[in-house]
């Protein structure tokens, strides 16, 4: 069981330039981490191909699983008032998945700032690269406006 997250501070949670302390959050977010998916029958095309808008879900599992990877989910941040929203994604398609593929995502932490996250992602099957995409993601409060990411979430 993960350790309860501090709820965000009201108004938000001061921006990188402020000189108040973030709330406190045990542990740092591992930069770099791997999980894997079998592609289901659902998720091809009619040539029995992955479909290319799935791998938008599998970066968002990978994302996922690399918090999980220090005891939090999206639901805790989620809980505590900061929303992490997508704001760029790109995709680069080398070779075909099909049905039932055993896939392996390896998920990097590529760089951080004070309210911005940007992950790169690699999907292989066997070692052969497959594809890879960025993405970038912004935390934002529950009224829309851009808030400070919890500490370790941020580089140090």
């Amino acid at each position: 069981m993960s350790e309860a997250l501090p709820e965000a501070p009201v108004p938000q949670v001061p921006l990188p330039h402020s000189t108040k302390e973030d709330p406190p959050f045990p542990g740092k977010a591992p930069k770099r981490g791997e999980c894997q998916i079998r592609v289901r029958y659902a998720e091809t095309d009619r040539m029995g191909l992955l479909h290319h808008a799935n791998y938008l879900i599998y970066f968002e599992q990978a994302r996922t699983e690399l918090l999980r990877d220090v005891g939090y989910s999206y639901r805790d941040l989620e809980d505590k008032g900061f929303l992490l929203v997508l704001t760029r994604i790109e995709v680069r398609y080398k070779r075909p998945a099909y049905y039932d593929d055993l896939l392996n995502l390896v998920t990097t932490v590529e760089r951080t700032t004070g309210v911005r996250i940007d992950h790169r992602y690699e999907v292989f099957r066997h070692g052969e690269l497959l594809a890879e995409g960025n993405t970038t993601l912004a935390c934002i409060d529950r009224e829309g406006k851009p808030q400070g990411l919890p500490g370790f979430l941020r580089d140090r």
